[in-house]
């Protein structure tokens, strides 16, 4: 079920929740066990969702989930945003990393629904009004109490937009679209560091499997004082984000280090997306047989147990520059993670293939591999331990004896143009000999 909070002291709020009675069939109800003021009195009810409201503003509310008769999985303040912004629908959660300026309590959180974040977002972008920018925040202000996973959805950024009906429509029906969305997912990740409306931590939301919890700010660090001195306060954002993870923007060694001894892991936006949706127990036994993600580990589409074989580097290397994107699309398909090298360019000298198959797909990458020699040279065989690729090139030995000078008629006769020697015509057949280029293979490969 969803809760969702009227604030008879913010306008928009008001202008958001006339926008949700009209836009669903309401039940109305009457609550005498609670002030009217207090989430009492009148209240409404749909499917899936309860709508209460409170006479003091969102920050100053004390365990509003208590008014709701439905037991909410999930609560939602309809809220403004006040900023220099310009029209903007943002989504955030609520705490302080810091003193309690505007509301809650000092170094203390909500319950964050990192879920739930993404699909308001989503749902955002679908209702927006053209001239509405749709973004998301850092955690800040209260409450801290709320009572279940809890965010804010807000409509801003001043007066003009706080009454506007376009922009009150939208969010109301974002809104509506959290009904039945869990508040958590399986991965969820704690932010450190960046401004304010946290481009990189959106940008996680969006464009991965991953969901972030709260998003302490660069400011809201530097009210929060030394990692080392504020242990418990970043245990509480984990806590309260559900969260094992962390992203930490820009260098914070001493931050790194608390997390790290708090029993977190820090990772890298990359890790994240290289990660993906993967189960987080196959990420760790690649990397611990395979190195750090971070120092160039790939994966593949492949999952399950594995078995680390060694590559035919040189193999590799010849069939990279003949087609790059063939190369590593079939070592993509093909095994369960390989290593990278030059920034995650180039493959390197090792793969984790499925474990019950890993005969099976090098005698498949070699075939592949085989094929893609074949592109350059005339004729590719395996021989042994090695590949024996050959063919036909311009021999500047022979060149040499048939007098015709280094230089510019070697770059035609090279490029299969005939040349003119003291009057006399040199065809490229007559320079060209037979070339063999051999590529060791690893045991397991032959």
């Amino acid at each position: 079920m969803l809760a969702i909070v009227e604030s008879r002291a913010d306008v928009a709020s008001e202008r958001i929740a006339d926008a949700l009675r009209e836009g669903a069939d309401w039940d109305v109800h009457e609550d005498a066990s609670r002030a009217d003021g207090d989430g009492g009195g009148t209240y409404s009810r749909t499917d899936g969702a309860e709508l209460r409201t409170f006479d003091g503003l969102h920050i100053e509310l004390e365990e509003p989930a208590a008014a709701f008769e439905c037991d909410p999985d999930l609560l939602v303040f309809a809220s403004r945003h006040s900023g220099e912004t310009g029209p903007l629908l943002s989504g955030h959660f609520t705490g302080n990393f810091g003193p309690a300026e505007f509301g809650g309590e000092d170094g203390r959180f909500a319950e964050a629904a990192p879920n739930a974040l993404p699909a308001l977002l989503a749902a955002f972008d679908e209702h927006a009004p053209e001239r509405y920018d749709v973004g998301t925040e850092c955690t800040h202000h209260g409450p801290t109490n709320v009572g279940c996973p809890s965010l804010f959805a807000e409509l801003g950024s001043d007066d003009e937009q706080w009454t506007d009906p376009a922009g009150a429509a939208a969010v109301a029906r974002a809104i509506l679209d959290l009904r039945g969305v869990s508040p958590h997912r399986e991965r969820q990740v704690v932010g450190f560091g960046g401004g304010h409306y946290a481009p990189r931590f959106e940008r996680i939301v969006r464009e991965t499997p991953w969901a972030v919890g709260h998003v302490g700010s660069d400011w809201a660090l530097e009210a929060m004082g030394l990692p080392e001195s504020n242990r418990a306060t970043i245990e509480r954002a984990f806590e309260a984000s559900s969260a094992a993870h962390a992203v930490i923007e820009g260098d914070r060694p001493a931050l790194e280090t608390t997390v790290e001894e708090l029993g977190y892991r820090v990772v890298s936006e990359r890790w994240l997306r290289a990660v993906g949706d993967r189960p987080l127990a196959l990420v760790d036994r690649v990397e611990d047989a395979l190195g750090p993600i971070d120092e160039g580990i790939r994966f593949g589409e492949a999952r399950g147990e594995f078995a680390v074989r060694p590559f035919p580097t040189e193999l590799l290397r010849a069939a990279e520059g003949i087609d790059a994107d063939r190369t590593r699309e079939l070592l993509e398909r093909e095994a369960v993670a390989f290593e990278t090298r030059e920034g995650g360019n180039r493959i390197g000298a090792r793969a984790a293939l499925p474990e019950t198959e890993a005969g099976e797909r090098a005698e498949g990458i070699l075939e592949e591999l085989l094929a893609i020699l074949g592109e350059r040279y005339e004729e590719v065989s395996v021989g042994g331990d090695e590949v024996r690729a050959h063919e036909t090139a311009f021999d500047p030995e022979r060149a040499r004896e048939l007098g015709v000078p280094e230089g510019p008629a070697f770059g035609r006769l090279s490029g299969g143009e005939a040349v003119e020697i003291a009057g006399e015509e040199i065809g490229p057949d007559e320079v060209s000999g037979e070339r063999i280029e051999c590529f060791p293979l690893p045991d397991g490969w032959g």
